[in-house]
């Protein structure tokens, strides 16, 4: 079923900007153990070499498409194929890359034991993360010492409440968040 769109929009990326359709990134997955994220090509070749945080919607390095790829989380549907293949479900918490595993602390850690997902609270939570960083003047620094903490907490709350119930609410709610400006009580 998904078939004609993933067939559309890597037809999209290769029209904005040469290069692969594909984006491959070495992240950290249960037990600490890396594989590679797939995701449609969103930014220019070569541009992950200047950093590995997107600092906002003018990201020179995101191409034209990218920036709706990004924004309707359109680039993410590749790593159903990482699903398929058992590195990832469909929720759980967010793989990060191997440079912001080595911070975590020993309790931070425990989300390791989890596989990770497409899609987690703090997906939903943070989904204006490129804005916050955008407003910084340090994004690794406020990334580091802001955004990441808060996202361990969610997901650390997700692993001791983990039910087939709260794995649907939030996949509904990631549906429902990338559609609209709908926005989820951080309090709940």
């Amino acid at each position: 079923m998904l078939i004609p769109i993933l067939f559309v929009i890597a037809l999209l990326v290769k029209c904005y900007s040469k290069g692969p359709v594909f984006y491959k990134q070495s992240r950290v997955g249960i037990h600490g153990s890396d594989f590679d994220v797939l995701k449609f090509r969103t930014m220019y070749v070569d541009a992950d070499k200047k950093g590995l945080l997107t600092v906002g919607g003018r990201d020179p390095r995101v191409t034209p498409i990218g920036y709706y790829l990004r924004k309707y989380k359109l680039d993410e549907l590749p790593q159903l194929l990482n699903v398929l293949r058992g590195e990832m479900s469909l929720a759980g918490p967010r793989p990060e890359v191997r440079k912001y595993v080595n911070l975590y602390t020993k309790e931070q850690s425990r989300v390791l034991t989890l596989r990770p997902g497409i899609t987690d609270w703090a997906s939903i939570y943070y989904k204006d993360e490129n804005q916050i960083l955008a407003q910084s003047t340090d994004p690794e620094t406020t990334y580091i010492k802001e955004v990441l903490p808060k996202k361990i907490e969610y997901n650390l709350i997700y692993m001791n409440k983990f039910s087939v119930t709260e794995y649907l609410k939030i996949i509904f709610y990631t549906i429902i968040s990338v559609f609209t400006p709908f926005k989820v009580d951080k309090s709940s």
